[in-house]
């Protein structure tokens, strides 16, 4: 896995009032990932180098 993407205490500040398992930002992380790299394949596929919140 590539280094994190998500910063565990920001996941935290947003789930006020709850537990926040160990696992969780490794999970976020994966999906946070594969968002990215499908969104730049988007933006390629639309022939551009230029990732945009629309490719998501």
């Amino acid at each position: 896995m590539a280094e994190n993407l998500v910063v565990k205490a920001k996941i935290k500040d947003v789930a006020k009032g709850y537990n926040v398992a160990g696992d969780l930002a490794d999970a976020l992380n994966v999906k946070i990932e594969q968002l990215v790299k499908d969104a730049c394949a988007r933006a390629e596929g639309n022939g551009r180098r230029t990732v945009m919140a629309k490719d998501l």
